[in-house]
């Protein structure tokens, strides 16, 4: 979901006069409306810099206070964010844009209860702000408030049908429930969100609408993370049947996934490699024109094999590092830090330790990007190994699953490569997880060999961990 931030002070019409030195509050007007254009502009450390200013002048600023926590915001501080504008909401009184936006930085810190407080003022204050209701619909969703949630999203609707976050909101709630056939209608909006990349290059052929295409190709676009394409991969053949003329856009780290789909046709990574097309759509759209319900999930497993060669390699491998005998484990305990739920989904090493007391096991990392690091501080009873490095792609990563017992893993697109090869995965689920994973259900439908544990309280992840260790110890 995407928050609503607005600066808080409009830049103001700094009057002309004479050429005398400007008052205290002359010179707060044009610092303020400095600042506003820097941050308007993403010039995020000079809106900061222009704000130190200002408040060394005027500590007690509201609008500058205000702003300056937008901008620590932005800035990845939002700890910091959050007490800045409480003091700009101290200072300034009841301001339903004030509330509005603190609502947001109280969700991302975990700070429910707070956030709820804060949203409701925002509603009170500004009843017609549809960005108000907004924020706290997002915040009723992370309190598995689904219900409020779906309200608060159809009365930002009601004050702006075209609000894309407001539809995306809505989406989500929708889809983590199981009510599929809006929820699908909902989540088209995804693509108008703010700052989300454009989907293709500017193209006057149509978005497919799921009828046979009998003449023209068809271009598929394999858009969104590694996780979704992998899930939705499994839809191709299902469009194949419909256009057998198809051609899909992916990254090349995703093509060793796309390319096993029967039907796939044409698979390139630059758009200058494109071929003439009749129509395109993005692979996140397949299972809407599919009419996929809750009992309709197709869920032919596996639809993902590793190449034999590479997994012999790996065997050979995996069995000169870990003790003969030993149950093998993999983990992944991070996601891509840049998600916009990585704060909530993803763990430290360090949580993990109750499996690194279990007896005649070998641990296999999995994990890429920095959170490897933190194998460094490693000093469990069960052996680990660190593949992360020698993984050069998901090729690779295949293989060394078809070599594992269990994978444990944090909702990455791990979770969804497991699932789609049909090996034994155990996906460690936030209390308000992403919508794929629906409501209190222990499996998916989306993926038979999958067994989700979830937390029972927002950031509470010892209880999880143990329930997995019991699980094994047992």
């Amino acid at each position: 979901m995407t928050p609503a931030f607005d600066d808080p002070t409009p830049t103001p019409a700094i009057a002309p006069g004479a050429a005398a030195a400007p008052s205290a509050a002359e010179r707060a007007a044009q610092l303020i409306a400095r600042a506003t254009e820097h941050e308007q502009a993403g010039r995020l450390e000079a809106a900061e810099s222009t704000l130190a200013e200002l408040l060394a002048l005027m500590p007690d600023h509201a609008g500058g206070l205000h702003l300056s926590g937008i901008v620590a915001f932005k800035l990845g501080r939002p700890a910091e964010a959050a007490r800045r504008m409480e003091r700009s909401i101290a200072r300034a009184g009841a301001t339903g844009l004030y509330h509005r936006n603190l609502c947001e930085v109280y969700r991302i810190l975990g700070r429910y209860d707070e956030a709820l407080a804060a949203g409701r003022r925002a509603v009170r204050l500004s009843p017609e702000d549809p960005h108000a209701h907004n924020n706290l619909g997002v915040t009723h969703y992370h309190r598995l408030e689904l219900d409020a949630a779906i309200a608060c999203a159809g009365r930002a609707l009601a004050l702006d049908p075209d609000f894309a976050s407001a539809h995306f909101g809505m989406a989500e709630a929708l889809l983590l429930r199981g009510d599929f056939a809006p929820g699908w209608d909902h989540y088209e909006w995804r693509f108008k969100l703010a700052n989300v990349p454009r989907l293709m290059p500017p193209t006057d052929r149509p978005q497919w609408d799921g009828a046979p295409l009998a003449r023209g190709t068809l271009l598929l676009i394999a858009d969104q993370g590694y996780g979704d394409v992998i899930q939705f991969a499994r839809y191709i053949p299902w469009a194949a049947a419909r256009c057998p003329d198809i051609a899909l856009a992916c990254s090349t780290e995703i093509q060793p996934i796309v390319t096993q789909q029967p039907g796939g046709g044409k698979v390139f990574a630059r758009w200058d490699q494109r071929p003439d097309f009749a129509a395109f759509c993005p692979l996140s759209g397949l299972p809407r024109l599919a009419g996929t319900r809750l009992a309709t999930i197709p869920a032919d497993i596996p639809y993902l094999r590793a190449d034999p060669r590479k997994g012999a390699l790996w065997a050979e491998r995996i069995a000169a590092l870990a003790p003969r005998g030993y149950r093998r484990i993999g983990l992944v305990w991070a996601g891509r830090p840049t998600h916009n739920n990585d704060r909530n989904r993803s763990i430290a090493l360090a949580a993990l330790a109750p499996l690194a007391q279990l007896p005649r096991t070998a641990l296999i990392a999995l994990q890429k990007g920095a959170a490897q690091a933190q194998i460094g501080t490693y000093w469990g009873r069960a052996p680990l190994v660190n593949l992360g490095p020698e993984i050069a792609d998901y090729a690779d990563t295949m293989a060394v699953l078809d070599s594992l017992d269990l994978v444990v893993t944090v909702d990455t697109s791990v979770a969804h490569l497991a699932g789609a090869m049909g090996k034994p995965v155990w996906i460690l689920l936030p209390f308000a997880p992403d919508w794929r994973w629906l409501l209190q259900r222990e499996d998916s439908p989306w993926y038979p060999t999958a067994r989700l544990f979830r937390q029972l309280a927002p950031g509470r992840w010892a209880p999880v961990i143990g329930a997995v260790a019991a699980e094994l110890a047992g």
